[in-house]
């Protein structure tokens, strides 16, 4: 059996960091599993792919909740990454940390050393800023942080819009506050996407204490006595093992984590005894916690071609952006899935903004199905912290088998009403003179629906997630938390989760940017415990 000092499971966002960081002092072996293949699909790298990479099963799980789950009654899409780089190899390239008060909040928990002023420099840690370093940003990170690389029009009018309607300009949603509208930065290089196996595994992987182990599923973690001692994963047909000399570390993320924990004997007893699985340590906590962003599209027809739905319906069209995009790395082959938008509030007795707001450039009725053919974008309207509260559980005994994923979506009032005045917000800027000469009219849901009830029909029938999953291994100290604030698995020792699970709640934004931060935050308190 291979031994290393520190094995990762799971090259995502967090595993990339971590294996960089681990290894980068020569002292540690670190190994590193992924279920999926190597990054080399030329899709992962040009922005636009994210948009074929949706429904492709060799780098994407392509889970889906359950049937019947929360207030929807209905299954919907949710992809993550197999592949290196996970969900930073897929995902929309939108770089947000989330507002302050987040991560103070994680301290008011009782979460120790996770404060605003404890993880902001473990962000500019992590951080290339294309504008410079300044007291929120860092130059000399691994992650590309960059402005688009030409404006568009309609992203810079919904801007005016919503500043002629009263709302600040914001143009640093990482900076000293999130409220506002402004452009979005994406973690793009030069136009292409900068993964985290890009921005980490790259100079990590020509290290000589460094092995890389694509198409390994991880099926168990192996114990002794309840010390984690190492990883069984399957490959190729073939049950393979890999030990540790110091510690098993899972970065599977928010779905898979809590999975392999279940399938490992870690989790609720009654669970586990469910599927014939052998009890290690009793975490009633394991795949409890799970939060989600979930948001209310509003759909509109332009009057000129310039969105994705005509680069995919348009030969024309598509020849100009592939050639913008070859000579240039402009163009709408190099976006992230949103050019601008911004961060208000539904309600402005609140302290902090409660929605995110995005201007997608493509408009489709199903989700991740073909534009639209006429020109068309979305407007999504994302609830930024959801007080609904789901799970994920093992549907079998069986690692291949996806897991049971239920995000309980608007299964709480004020997550709905949030999500309805969110709509009405949105519709008053669309009609501000800024914008509204390049609308045909709104498609999705329609001027004819306008009563509340009619509007939240809408939404119980087209509302979607934005991907960001967290909270299934929850950091605390109560009975239902399942790591601590150095992120170690409560009750085992050499094992702790690293990823996106670990949130206790929800960051106010996209999720890449935090989960990175964790991961670079956890290395130094890992190398510090095994500095002598």
């Amino acid at each position: 059996m291979d031994k290393f000092d520190f094995i990762i499971v799971g090259a995502g966002s967090a595993g990339c960091t971590l294996a960089s960081r681990l290894s980068e002092n020569g002292k540690y072996s670190v190994c590193i599993l992924e279920a999926g293949p190597k990054d080399t699909n030329p899709w992962i790298h040009v922005p636009i792919g994210y948009a074929k990479l949706f429904h492709n099963k060799k780098l994407n799980w392509m889970y889906k909740t359950k049937d019947d789950d929360g207030w929807i009654k209905r299954s919907i899409p949710a992809p993550r990454g197999k592949v290196l780089g996970g969900s930073s190899s897929i995902n929309g390239m939108i770089y947000i940390r989330g507002q302050k008060e987040d991560y103070n909040t994680w301290r008011q928990l009782g979460n120790t050393g996770w404060s605003y002023d404890d993880v902001l420099p473990y962000f500019k840690k992590s951080e290339i800023q294309e504008r410079g370093e300044d007291d929120y940003h860092g130059s000399n990170g691994n992650l590309h942080v960059q402005d688009h690389r030409d404006k568009h029009p309609l992203a810079d009018a919904y801007v005016e819009a919503a500043v002629d309607e009263g709302y600040e300009r914001n143009n640093d949603f990482n900076g000293e506050k999130q409220d506002g509208f402004g452009h979005f930065q994406w973690t793009q290089n030069k136009g292409r996407r900068w993964s985290a196996a890009k921005a980490y595994l790259e100079k990590a992987k020509k290290r000589k204490n460094v092995t890389i182990i694509t198409d390994a599923l991880a099926s168990k973690i192996l114990f002794k006595n309840k010390t984690a001692v190492g990883i069984e994963y399957i490959s190729k047909g073939k049950t393979l093992k890999v030990e540790a000399n110091k510690e098993v570390i899972l970065s599977l993320g928010a779905f898979n984590s809590p999975q392999l924990l279940q399938l490992s004997g870690i989790g609720n007893k009654e669970i586990l005894q469910k599927y014939n699985i052998e009890s290690v340590h009793e975490l009633k906590g394991v795949g409890e916690n799970l939060q989600d962003h979930i948001n209310a599209p509003i759909m509109y027809e332009l009057n000129k071609p310039f969105t994705a739905n005509d680069v995919f319906h348009k030969l024309h069209v598509r020849i100009g952006a592939g050639l913008n995009y070859l000579l240039n790395r402009k163009g709408l082959l190099h976006m992230g899935v949103a050019y601008s938008g911004g961060f208000f509030k539904t309600d402005q007795s609140l302290e902090t903004p409660d929605i995110q707001s995005l201007v997608l450039m493509f408009s489709s009725t199903a989700i991740g199905g073909a534009p639209h053919k006429f020109p068309g974008v979305t407007v999504v309207s994302t609830l930024l912290r959801p007080e609904s509260r789901g799970y994920v559980r093992i549907s079998s005994n069986n690692p291949k088998d996806a897991p049971e994923i239920a995000p309980n979506y608007l299964s709480v009032e004020r997550d709905r009403m949030k999500l309805l005045e969110s709509i009405k917000i949105v519709r008053k800027i669309f009609n501000n003179k800024n914008i509204s000469s390049f609308v045909v009219e709104e498609k999705y849901p329609g001027s004819s629906l306008n009563t509340d009830e009619e509007l939240l029909n809408y939404i119980k029938d087209y509302c979607r997630t934005s991907y960001h999953p967290v909270g299934t291994c929850k950091m605390g100290s109560d009975n239902m938390a399942v790591v601590d604030e150095e992120l170690k698995v409560r009750g085992i020792k050499s094992l702790r989760v690293v990823d996106a699970s670990i949130m206790p709640t929800l960051v106010s934004g996209n999720t890449n940017a935090p989960t990175i931060m964790i991961a670079e935050k956890a290395s130094d308190m890992i190398l510090k415990e095994y500095t002598y």
